[in-house]
């Protein structure tokens, strides 16, 4: 049984068997796959490098703003060698909107670098070679693997550790810990999807601060579903159109 939930609603998953939990599950990711049908990863990108850059650029911002910024980045840096050419000044002015632009600049130059040292400035697909570029953890590689390589993988940001131990999924802090117990309820091909449905819904619905649980399309099925706003007029004003990060 996963552990970590609290409030009254928790008591009626106590029991809960390994068997109940993996089904209880995949029965929420079904849900939110009905009311999410267009979940994707929010970072606009045409290739992998943009996705990488991108999502090493979306730290301690918000997506919007990395995507408004990334279109003239993108046409000045068109490929790794160009960014580990870039002269740091104009990079920084570039990425300067979103915020500790200077650090952001080093690291898309290092990153430049790291790709056509090692890999011929193409953005290698798997994970053990994502990881050991600059400013590049597992969360970041599975991110770039399932959306621009499909390559399965669970991208356990702020978000998705919330969500995942408020269903009461996994009692586990520990990003990493978090991706191989919630991976383990479900099969490898679910997982990119998944990430995405847990994301949206932690962006729209189930929100850190005040979750709209009386609008929240997999309440019943939550251990957690006491937490937030109840009465379903006020939850719905709550819940918002689209991710504001």
């Amino acid at each position: 049984m996963a552990t970590g939930t609290r409030g009254t609603r928790a008591e009626k998953f106590a029991d809960e068997t390994r068997t109940g939990l993996v089904r209880r599950a995949r029965r929420i990711d079904r849900v939110l796959a009905g009311t999410y049908p267009d979940a994707r990863a929010e970072l606009d990108f045409t290739t992998p490098l943009e996705l990488l850059v991108a999502t090493v650029l979306s730290a301690q911002t918000t997506d919007v703003r990395v995507n408004a910024t990334t279109p003239t980045l993108f046409a000045r840096y068109p490929d790794a060698a160009s960014y580990a050419e870039a002269n740091p000044e104009d990079l920084e002015e570039i990425l300067r909107p979103l915020g500790f632009f200077r650090a952001k600049a080093k690291a898309v130059i290092g990153l430049g670098k790291a790709l056509e040292e090692r890999y011929d400035g193409e953005v290698p697909g798997r994970l053990q070679d994502l990881v050991t570029l600059p400013g590049v953890g597992r969360k970041t590689a599975n991110v770039v693997l399932g959306n621009a390589f499909g390559v399965p993988g669970i991208t356990v940001d702020t978000h998705f550790g919330r969500l995942a131990r408020r269903l009461g999924l996994t009692g586990e802090d520990d990003p990493v810990k978090v991706e191989h117990a919630v991976g383990e309820l479900f099969p490898r091909k679910d997982w990119t999807m998944l990430s995405h449905h847990l994301v949206w819904h932690g962006r729209r619905v189930c929100h850190a601060m005040r979750p709209a649980c009386g609008a929240c399309p997999v309440a019943r099925w939550c251990p957690s579903s006491d937490l937030g706003e109840q009465d379903p007029t006020a939850a719905a004003r709550l819940v918002r159109t689209a991710g504001p990060n």
